[in-house]
């Protein structure tokens, strides 16, 4: 009985040596790899690289909710506006031999109403008189590519912020007299070290937010001439310095105005066409400020233009109050040059100041400060319907005063939750007639040289 046991056992065990050694002929299979999304650190918080590739990838937003009243100068007008946006960002960067290549794009969807709709160079605290209010099919979403652009070494190209730009309305919820104006563009960028750098940048004028090209107007009849084709794209150059103690940069532009002759059907002359160049600089300092509290800073700047007043943030129609209107006949616009039916031409030149602080009061409480304060010097006359009674037709040359302040909750990380009351002011040179609830002007009257403007907003933003 225990051979056959033995022998039992030692078939079995043979059987399975067997067994085992063919399984180890077979193929196997192995489970796919797991490809985790893993952190990338080099760029800040919030990158991760894209599975498969060194390529680093930030995505965020924002999201913003707001609710503004002001003064309102017609009846037919809403006195109050809400404005609901959404805004995406997408940040890629890898490292190459040649440095961080980087392609950035924003993208905003907004839908507003009522007050919004009916203002001035983006000043909420201006409404024209005579803009309709918004009817029972309400507004539609409008759509904005905020940024586009591709970074490689020293080379930025597409849309970005101009490199002219330095205070770009980096506080509060309305803008003020100062350079900002996202474009398409070609630059290039020295970096020295210690914080230096210097720009020159090729920009397109006609694809910015912002006005950054007016027009021409006749010198002593106010009619709108015709602007020609140009022969270049502005010419941007500035120099940089960013420390521990803030950031401080000096940048100039340089463009061209070109007005075209016309004819009558008989030939003759009617306006001698012109070719004028504008220029423009600027100086701006940011002073950080962390003996007052953490995240505090300053802005003063200065900028002074000649043919080129969007480069103080001018452009469109201007005034306060009463001056202005929502029918084009009756505006107050803006022009960076008038030229007589001989083609001899006279320059606008301004310039403006502009002056922000940011406070905090406590970790999670902070208040802004800003304005800005501007005159122009106009090289033309407006229309000579438009002035009242009596009142020299001049230059408006008009003085604007903008001030406003704000208090913001942070209650938690990303979230604001703030109020702001904006004040504004326009002084011109002469009389104007009145702008009633229609947007007409009103003869018979006094007429107005100076006028202000007021208006609240909140707004809660949650940004990721």
């Amino acid at each position: 009985m225990k051979l056959v046991k033995s022998l039992l056992l030692g078939s079995a065990a043979g059987i399975a040596a067997v067994a085992g050694a063919q399984a180890a002929d077979l193929p196997s299979r192995k489970a796919a790899p797991v490809e985790y999304v893993r952190v990338c650190s080099a760029y800040g918080a919030g990158f991760f690289y894209i599975p498969g590739t060194d390529t680093c990838l930030r995505v965020g937003g924002r999201v913003r909710a707001e609710y503004t009243v002001g003064t309102r100068y017609g009846d037919a007008q809403d006195a109050y506006g809400t404005r609901s946006r959404g805004r995406l960002n997408v940040d890629a960067r890898t490292a190459t031999a040649y440095g961080t290549l980087r392609t950035f794009f924003r993208y905003e969807l907004t839908v507003s109403s009522g007050f919004y709709a009916g203002t001035i160079g983006g000043n909420q605290g201006i409404i024209a008189p005579g803009q309709a209010r918004n009817g029972a099919a309400g507004p539609g979403t409008a759509s904005n590519l905020d940024l586009a652009f591709v970074q490689f070494g020293p080379i930025t190209a597409g849309r970005a912020q101009s490199f002219f730009d330095f205070y770009a309305n980096d506080f509060g919820f309305s803008t003020i007299r100062t350079a900002d104006s996202r474009l398409n563009l070609l630059a290039y960028t020295a970096t020295f070290g210690s914080g230096f750098s210097a720009t020159v940048s090729l920009e397109d004028r006609n694809t910015g937010t912002g006005q950054r090209e007016n027009g021409a107007f006749g010198r002593f009849t106010g009619a709108g001439l015709t602007l020609g084709g140009q022969d270049f794209p502005d010419i941007v150059a500035s120099l940089r310095v960013d420390q521990g103690w803030g950031s401080a940069q000096l940048s100039g532009a340089f463009t061209q105005r070109k007005v075209l002759s016309t004819f009558t059907a008989a030939g003759v002359l009617t306006q001698a066409s012109s070719d004028e160049y504008g220029w423009a600089i600027q100086g701006g300092v940011k002073i950080n400020l962390p003996m007052l509290a953490a995240g505090d800073h300053l802005f003063l700047q200065a900028a002074y233009a000649d043919g080129a007043l969007g480069y103080l943030g001018w452009g469109g129609q201007y005034g306060s109050g009463r001056q202005t209107s929502s029918i084009a006949a009756n505006q107050l616009v803006i022009g960076d040059l008038g030229v007589s039916v001989l083609g001899n031409a006279k320059t606008s030149t301004g310039w403006s100041v502009v002056a922000g602080l940011r406070h905090f009061w406590t970790p999670q409480l902070r208040s802004e400060l800003y304005g800005s304060y501007s005159e122009l010097k106009l090289g033309y006359v407006q229309a000579a319907g438009l002035y009242a009674a009596g009142a020299p037709v001049r230059s408006l040359d008009p003085k604007e005063l903008i001030v406003a302040g704000n208090l913001i909750w942070s209650p938690v990380s990303g979230l604001d939750i703030g109020v702001e009351v904006l004040y504004t002011r326009t002084e011109l040179a002469s009389r104007v007639l009145q702008v009633d609830n229609n947007g007409a002007r009103v003869g018979g009257l006094a007429g107005v040289k100076s006028d202000d403007a007021w208006a609240g907003r909140l707004r809660i933003q949650r940004d990721f």
